[in-house]
């Protein structure tokens, strides 16, 4: 069905049927998520430096061959940016369906990594005393709701909380879609109910990273945006501008679990700050630990070894992934990144094609 069509049937669905909900019509109008939706949210800065970090360019070109194998995968599968960096050389980079270097895309979920090494950072303020800690010692408005005082910090971070919800993205009035379209987050993770014991499944849940983000901005005092600001984004030496999406325009809290919107080239500065153990040209960012320990597979307390702490993993690395196919995934064997974004997932695996060009180079 195409996309117009879709859209004018939900809307005649929604003024027939009563369902005049402000966040379903917001669903209808917008017709599903896609990587222009920084357009629609309100959003707080994150600016470039005026000294930006600049990859170096290769001395060789890359085959002829390997161009035409990467640039028929990624046309086929709807990419629009695609950079494989090794020890801070870009081997590739191309842009597809319009886009440049200077193009924006939405980040969707790679922004829950983001949002994990804010947690690192709090940690390391001191600001955060530890992941063992319960949630309800940031967040006591929980105290007095069943189950809440059992999850601690870890459980959000690796997705074992136990809290109830849903994660489908066409469902317009599901819990993905009150996350993303919802303009009161606030209140709205003050209706969660626990439903299962705190540590013992895991369940991929965008709003357990909302609740990360709700205990960073409770525990520092300060919006999200200028805390990543301070303590990461700055020491990328970002080239280009970019923003954290928030719910709305005044007193907003920011969409963590989803929506930095950045280029391509920022993505992979946040890439290489994890390849590099929180080292930014010999500054410390992040502490070593809380990086490795990010990255690190476990099975401790429901957890899965594909998932820890907001990162997921693979046979051959880690990587941030988001909606639609966006990743920025880091190799430290071969001290490899490789950035793909897109308008669609496509039909490839792309964790897989990862690990198998990373054996490749």
């Amino acid at each position: 069905m195409r996309p117009r069509l879709f859209r004018n049937l939900v809307i005649l669905f929604v003024l027939t049927f009563g369902l005049t909900s402000c966040l379903v019509g917001r669903f209808a109008w917008y017709n599903f998520s896609n990587i222009t939706d920084y357009k629609i949210f309100p959003s707080r800065p994150l600016p470039a430096t005026t000294e930006p970090f600049r990859f170096k360019q290769p001395v060789r070109k890359p085959s002829e061959s390997g161009v035409r194998f990467l640039d028929s995968v990624n046309r086929a599968n709807s990419s629009v940016a695609f950079l494989i960096i090794r020890n801070d050389t870009l081997l590739f980079e191309r842009y597809y369906q319009g886009y440049e270097e200077a193009s924006v895309v939405a980040s969707f979920s790679m922004a829950k990594s983001y949002t994990s090494a804010l947690v690192g950072a709090a940690l390391a303020d001191g600001f955060i005393k530890s992941v063992d800690d319960p949630i309800t010692d940031y967040l006591p408005e929980f105290k007095d709701e069943k189950g809440f005082d059992q999850i601690k910090v870890k459980h959000l971070l690796q997705m074992t909380s136990g809290i109830r919800g849903s994660e489908s993205y066409y469902n317009p009035v599901g819990q993905a879609a009150k996350l993303y379209y919802g303009r009161t987050l606030r209140s709205y993770v003050n209706k969660l109910k626990v439903e299962d014991p705190p540590g013992t499944r895991f369940e991929y849940r965008s709003v357990n990273t909302q609740l990360l983000g709700l205990i960073v901005e409770r525990a520092t005092g300060r919006p999200l945006t200028d805390y990543l600001n301070e303590r990461i984004w700055k020491h990328l030496q970002p080239e280009f501008d970019a923003t954290w999406s928030t719910d709305k325009e005044k007193d907003g809290v920011e969409k963590t679990f989803c929506c930095i919107n950045a280029r391509a080239r920022d993505f992979a500065k946040f890439g290489r700050l994890y390849l590099n153990d929180g080292m930014w040209n010999g500054t410390p960012v992040l502490p070593r630990e809380w990086v490795r320990e990010s990255t690190r597979s476990s099975r401790e307390e429901g957890a899965v070894p594909y998932y820890k702490y907001q990162w997921w993993l693979t046979d051959k690395g880690f990587a941030a992934i988001g909606h639609l196919g966006q990743y920025v995934y880091v190799n430290r064997a071969k001290n490899i990144i490789i950035v793909r974004l897109g308008k669609k997932e496509g039909k490839v695996s792309w964790e897989r094609l990862f690990d198998e060009l990373v054996n490749r180079l």
